[in-house]
């Protein structure tokens, strides 16, 4: 008997995940706005349903998007990093507090058949300057059919060794604006993380999705680029890791697994 593991980008760090028969979205932004940034390519996330569980790295707005979480929903569980749930009960009301796994790096939940992992992320994980709510930047693996790094947003740490054995890795190597600042993966860095996790395969998110209002002639190639550039030097950096650039909305089916 064997399992196909199939992952959807709808686009910045929201990716549809289907494996032995459970299925998690990650940092789910199902609009086309999230505060002053605009979605300006691809199509609005349609999910082929209710997920099981959804995984969130950290509370910032692109990742913890508010009006998404309240689409779905209220028996799908939702893991956030240690530290984040008291956000969620003030956020999303009483209802939320039953459903909200919190993990620290080393921690794990289980969800159906899948076991989902907390790791750690070189990232700031504060809500925002506005905002006193701070929590851990994580990232997750999931383990199913298939060992899946989901990095959430990160630079570089020393841990990304000891992560595998990994079938797929899902990196940022960009974001969503016309600079990149400290706690990013760009697309050179990017690679390094891949050589560091020696993941099968491995998919670029976050870049190409959403922009400031009114800047979309300002660096565009920071918008345009980053997917590209990933793979090239990928390709370079870890030569036995398979790249797929996906666009915003497709799908990659991995390999069958025993």
């Amino acid at each position: 008997m064997t399992t196909t593991v199939h992952v959807t980008w709808w686009g910045h760090s929201t990716v549809w995940i289907e494996d032995s028969g459970v299925r998690v979205l990650t940092d789910p932004v199902l609009g086309n706005r999230v505060a002053h940034l605009r979605r300006m390519r691809g199509p609005t996330p349609l999910l082929p349903g209710a997920p099981d569980a959804v995984i969130v790295s950290h509370l910032h707005a692109d990742h913890l998007d508010l009006p998404s979480l309240r689409r779905l929903p209220p028996h799908v569980t939702i893991v956030v990093p240690a530290g984040a749930g008291t956000f969620l009960r003030r956020a999303l009301g009483p209802a939320a507090a039953g459903r909200c796994v919190e993990l620290a790096p080393g921690e794990e939940t289980t969800v159906g058949a899948l076991r989902i992992r907390a790791v750690p992320a070189a990232h700031h994980g504060g809500r925002g300057p506005w905002s006193r709510h701070r929590a851990l930047a994580v990232g997750y693996t999931v383990h199913g059919a298939a060992d899946t790094w989901f990095a959430g947003d990160t630079g570089l740490f020393d841990e990304m060794s000891d992560l595998g054995p990994l079938d797929l890795a899902l990196i940022p190597v960009g974001g969503w604006g016309p600079t990149l600042g400290h706690g990013h993966l760009d697309p050179v860095t990017a690679a390094e993380a891949v050589r560091r996790s020696a993941p099968r395969h491995a998919v670029p998110i976050h870049f190409g999705t959403f922009w400031p209002v009114g800047m979309a002639r300002v660096r565009p190639y920071m918008f345009h680029e980053p997917g590209a550039r990933f793979v090239r030097h990928a390709a370079a950096t870890a030569p036995d890791t398979r790249v797929t650039e996906l666009v915003p909305g497709a799908s990659l089916t991995l390999d069958p697994y025993p």
